[in-house]
């Protein structure tokens, strides 16, 4: 393999040696975004850093989520004053949502990460609906998820809380955190591989910046206390960057997020909420009707089983919530989808018109 000097420590591979070949024949050079700041980058070079821009031409023919975005690998021009942006190369992984408040439009939050580091703090906002939403979301995205409870030196006994955010993530690596004291810390280093990056995922005030600065035995990172009353946190980071670690591993700190809404993230839901799936499954062959869409229909297994503690009333709720905002999604998105949808619920309550026509009187 060809490794351009000075970006084998930003985890350039064979595939991408592959796949920069063509650019290469047009004479571009390959650059890492380290720092993303609106339409401004700094881009890791084979020279070092340098600043970069995109080309008229690429912000004229970008698609949606196209534009360059922290830890893309992208194909640049060299020009007196910075590098232009040329192309994005393909991306391993895409960690995305629907751009806050558009209701419509989806962003890339990172690309090109191998760990997804989901943190929740062990306070009085963590949120495990909220924690289901980044699991799917990681899911979709490629990359593996690993659940981090941080201030676990503030939590008088977060055994009971861990089991929580166990049960939703079964399979997955959870781990309590905390910088003032060190837990949990060897855990996570141990788990960040040289020239494989980590993304940082979370809301305000859970101590993302606060960990990057403990792995990285440096302050690099603002951070801010949370507020009092609360326990929710003020936002500090305020773009994303990726960060060479002394170790070797990179990790690539975000803003905290305030929503997070799903994009296209069908499969991540089915990951996320594997077992919940397969119960349903099990639980549907039950249901009085072949086609219940497990909502209000008379006969129903799954509700039952809800109504009876089977299955985790909590639970089934998230997931149902999550399904029908996909499909929203994909309704505004997709006429021909938006008119299928109509069509279901019009075939549903013919079905339900005519099983009550057919019921028998009830004499007085």
């Amino acid at each position: 393999m060809n490794i351009p000097k000075g970006l084998s420590a930003y985890g350039w591979t064979d595939v991408l040696d592959r796949d920069f070949k063509p650019f290469a024949d047009q004479g571009l050079a390959p650059a890492r975004v380290i720092v993303q700041q609106r339409n401004l980058y700094r881009l890791a070079s084979e020279s070092g850093e340098i600043e970069g821009r995109i080309s008229g031409r690429f912000a004229h023919e970008a698609a949606e989520g196209g534009y360059p975005v922290t830890g893309d690998w992208v194909a640049v021009e060299r020009k007196a004053d910075a590098a232009v942006i040329a192309k994005v190369l393909p991306r391993s992984t895409a960690f995305t949502r629907m751009a806050a408040g558009t209701g419509k439009d989806m962003q890339v939050v990172a690309a090109n990460v191998d760990m997804a580091l989901l943190a929740a703090s062990l306070n009085a906002d963590l949120n495990l609906r909220r924690l289901e939403r980044y699991l799917a979301t990681a899911y979709e995205s490629g990359a593996q998820p690993v659940f981090l409870l941080t201030k676990a030196d503030a939590c008088e006994d977060p055994t009971p809380l861990l089991a929580e955010v166990q049960a939703i993530a079964s399979g997955v690596r959870v781990l309590a955190i905390s910088v003032r004291t060190g837990q949990g810390l060897a855990e996570l280093s141990a788990l960040l591989a040289p020239a494989k990056t980590a993304v940082l995922l979370g809301s305000s005030g859970v101590g993302k910046s606060t960990l990057v600065n403990a792995l990285a035995g440096a302050e690099l990172m603002a951070t801010r206390s949370i507020r009092e009353g609360d326990a929710r946190g003020r936002h500090t980071t305020t773009h994303r960057e990726l960060i060479c670690l002394p170790s070797g591993a990179l990790i690539l700190d975000t803003p905290g997020m305030r929503e997070l809404a799903l994009w296209d993230a069908e499969a991540g839901v089915a990951a996320a909420f594997a077992e919940t799936t397969a119960e349903v499954d099990l639980l549907a062959q039950a249901c009085r009707f072949r086609d219940c869409a497990h909502d209000k229909e008379p006969g129903c297994a799954v509700h039952a089983a809800v109504a009876n503690g089977i299955l985790d009333p909590e639970r089934w709720r998230s997931f149902q919530k999550l399904q029908r905002e996909l499909a929203h999604t994909v309704r505004k998105e997709d006429p021909l989808a938006a008119g299928a949808e109509r069509q279901r619920w019009a075939a549903v309550h013919k079905s339900g018109r005519a099983r009550m026509k057919a019921k028998p009187d009830v004499e007085d």
